[in-house]
């Protein structure tokens, strides 16, 4: 019998940052999630924060730490015991006590980082106000310690996009999933570049969903190189002239290598002309690195960084670049492995790799973990519903069919993922060893397909997601005969708790066992 303590063992390694020879990371070796550093080639972990302070899940901020070589410190965002009032604190890259980065609105406001300009101390930060509803944008000099607000806003307001010399911003601001607005801050003045903010728009008329943001200045700055729906639901990248917004068009993406159903994440700026892009293929991370042809305005992807090899399969859960050494960190996962940091050195077309952690599920061998299998099924209006199916190994020794739990992520505008890190994976593998089959759809609504998927689900919660469910249960999953559908249970998270009881309540003759986790029952 095994315990679900094992799974309790696996410590998290997330968010690795190398600055010269060492690699700077978040885990909870202590029993509470910290900052540590390791040299790059591996060593014993360094604490660099005192063990009464807990950080924040790294899933839940935007951004927790960044370094900052040339002062020799970590900015860090600390709340207190859990409080969500994350203050931006700075620390000795050698380790020690936190100290407030700077005293101007640090009282009064939660923050939120944004980019980071390692090489001019320069961080932005949006500020939420304790009092009010106002969210104001900020860039710090942490050498200098000056505060400069740039753009206040009821709705939340983050810098996008950044010039060389910092002259100009464009900010973001957005309303619901892909409705957002531009604005270009240029030395002080600010106006709108891209869509119609909520204030200013008419009622009854119909304003179309940009999905824009992760803008990138292009073209001598004439240009904004962005992440748009506007072409592909799914994402994708065009540019337009700053001073002619209706000079928009798409830029085609060469070189892919990945296969499947899924969506473009967006870009990261590296150095010149080359970025780091993202792509979520049926929930598995693929990284490349790519470069803008600014004349034809084409991006082309020359390097796979991870989706292939020993970093396939699985879930990135922080990259990051450092500029002197053109290496990058990475934490990655998988369905059957915790997550792991390595470094990635590219080299011509190849990338050199070096694992810097090994952690395991103590006392349960590898190969008795589930890694899944792609399940994907066409629900009853010819939609297709990814999912995954994870099945006990055949080593264990059990007998087919399998009775079946369905398991219903949360959200509903979520996506479960062969993720480790994720506490669903963990349970997920448990059940399996437990002799049960797992299945897992992400119904529509759901992350991770683009745009018009998400937004299936806007306003008809329980409706037409509730029916993939159903569909899967009697028309999909009865034909396999691994499973067993009439021994069946169904649990679910949050909004999946919410599902989890619609379906029993609508359904239940589909179960003999409902299980539901912290879901509303009262909508």
């Amino acid at each position: 019998m095994y315990k679900i303590e094992s799974f309790l063992s696996a410590r998290l390694f997330l968010v690795p940052e190398k600055v010269g020879k060492y690699i700077y990371f978040v885990s909870n070796m202590s029993g509470r999630l910290s900052l540590y550093r390791i040299k790059k080639g591996g060593s014993i972990p360094e604490p660099l924060l005192p063990p009464e302070i807990a950080l924040q899940n790294p899933h839940l901020v935007n951004k927790l730490y960044a370094p900052f070589p040339k002062l020799g410190k970590l900015l860090v965002m600390i709340d207190n015991n859990g409080n969500e009032d994350y203050k931006p604190m700075l620390v000795p890259m050698e380790g020690g006590y936190p100290e407030p980065a700077f005293e101007e609105m640090f009282a009064s406001h939660r923050f939120f980082m944004g980019p980071t300009f390692a090489e001019k101390n320069i961080v932005y930060l949006t500020a939420s106000a304790h009092a009010e509803a106002k969210n104001t944008a900020l860039r710090v000099n942490l050498k200098t310690g000056k505060v400069t607000a740039l753009h206040e806003s009821v709705f939340g307001s983050e810098v996008d996009g950044v010039n060389p010399d910092h002259s100009k911003l464009v900010l973001t601001e957005g309303y619901s999933a892909g409705d957002t607005v531009l604005y270009l801050w240029e030395n002080g003045q600010i106006r709108t570049i891209y869509g119609t903010p909520l204030t200013e728009r008419k009622p009854g008329q119909a304003y179309p969903l940009t999905g824009m943001f992760n803008a990138h200045f292009v073209r001598g700055e004439r240009g904004l190189m962005v992440f748009t729906t506007i072409f592909d639901n799914t994402g994708g990248l065009a540019y337009f002239d700053i001073d002619n917004p209706d000079s928009l068009r798409p830029i085609p993406i060469h070189g892919a290598v990945h296969q499947g159903i899924g969506t473009f994440d967006g870009l990261e700026h590296l150095t010149e002309n080359r970025y780091l892009a993202g792509f979520n293929i049926d929930g598995v991370d693929w990284l490349y690195e790519g470069r803008l042809d600014e004349r034809t305005l084409e991006f082309h992807l020359d390097r796979v960084l991870t989706g292939q090899g020993k970093l396939a399969d699985g879930v990135v859960e922080h990259i990051s670049w450092e500029r002197k050494s053109g290496e990058f960190a990475v934490s990655h996962s998988t369905a059957t492995s915790p997550t792991q940091i390595y470094r990635l050195k590219p080299v011509k077309k190849r990338v050199k790799m070096k694992q810097l952690t090994h952690e395991r599920v103590l006392g349960i061998p590898q190969e008795l973990l589930a890694p899944g299998e792609d399940a994907s099924f066409t629900s009853f209006d010819g939609l297709r519903v990814s999912a995954r199916l994870y099945l006990p190994a055949e080593s264990i020794g059990f007998q087919n069919p399998r009775p079946l739990v369905y398991y219903v992520h949360g959200g509903p505008q979520g996506q479960e993922r062969p993720d480790f890190a994720w506490f669903s994976m963990p349970l997920i593998q448990f059940l399996t060893l437990n002799g049960f089959a797992v299945f897992v759809p992400n119904a529509r609504g759901s992350t991770g397909y683009g745009l018009d998927y998400m937004k299936k689900v806007d306003r008809d919660w329980g409706g037409d997601d509730r029916l993939d469910h159903v569909h899967a249960m009697t028309q999909v999953l009865p034909n396999d005969p691994r499973l067993d559908t009439s021994r069946a249970a169904v649990v679910g998270r949050s909004y999946g708790g919410y599902m989890t009881l619609t379906l029993a309540a609508r359904h239940p003759d589909l179960w003999k066992a409902a299980c539901d986790m912290f879901g509303p029952y009262d909508l």
